[in-house]
C-alpha cells in the first residue's frame, strides 16, 4: 500500500525534481502558460499555487521565500506586481489544465498548465489600441 506518499516523484530523484519544478514554474509565472505532460502539469500547479498565495502579501519575507524557487529576479517582480494583485480577492484556483492530444513519440498525455487571468496580452491591446488613436489624432491635426 502507498500512504502517505505526498507527491509524485516523476521518476527523477530529490535535486532533478527540483530543478525541472523551478524551471517550469518560472516558465509559467513568465509566459503565463506552458504545455507538458499532465502529471508535470499536476505537480507544477501545486507549487505555483502555493507561490501564488504568498505573493499576495507583498513583504520582504515572501519575496525572499519566493526567490529561494524562483531564482529570476524579473519573473520574482512579475509575480508580486502583475500576477498577484489580479487574484487579490481569489482563494485558490490560480492555474487551469487543459488536457491535449497524446504526444507522437512515447504517447504520453500532454496537457497545457495555464494561469485563469491574464496579465500582458491585456496590457498589449489596450496599447495597441492607444496607438492607433495617436496615429488617428495626428493627421487630424496635421490637415487643420
Amino acid at each position: 500500500m502507498k500512504h502517505k506518499i505526498g507527491f509524485n516523484a516523476l521518476s527523477r530523484n530529490s535535486a532533478e525534481r527540483k530543478a525541472l519544478m523551478r524551471n517550469m514554474v518560472t516558465s509559467l509565472f513568465r509566459f503565463e502558460r506552458i504545455e507538458t505532460t499532465s502529471a508535470k502539469a499536476k505537480e507544477v500547479r501545486r507549487l505555483a499555487e502555493k507561490m501564488i498565495t504568498r505573493a499576495k502579501v507583498d513583504n520582504v519575507h515572501n519575496r525572499r521565500l519566493t526567490s529561494a524557487v524562483l531564482f529570476d529576479e524579473a519573473v520574482v517582480n512579475k509575480l508580486f506586481t502583475e500576477i498577484a494583485p489580479l487574484y487579490a480577492d481569489v482563494n485558490g484556483g490560480y492555474t487551469r489544465i487543459i488536457k491535449t492530444q497524446s504526444r507522437l513519440g512515447d504517447a504520453a498525455d500532454m496537457a497545457i498548465l495555464e494561469l485563469t487571468k491574464k496579465t500582458a496580452k491585456v496590457e498589449k491591446k489596450a496599447d495597441k489600441e492607444a496607438k492607433k488613436e495617436e496615429k488617428a489624432e495626428k493627421p487630424a491635426k496635421a490637415d487643420k
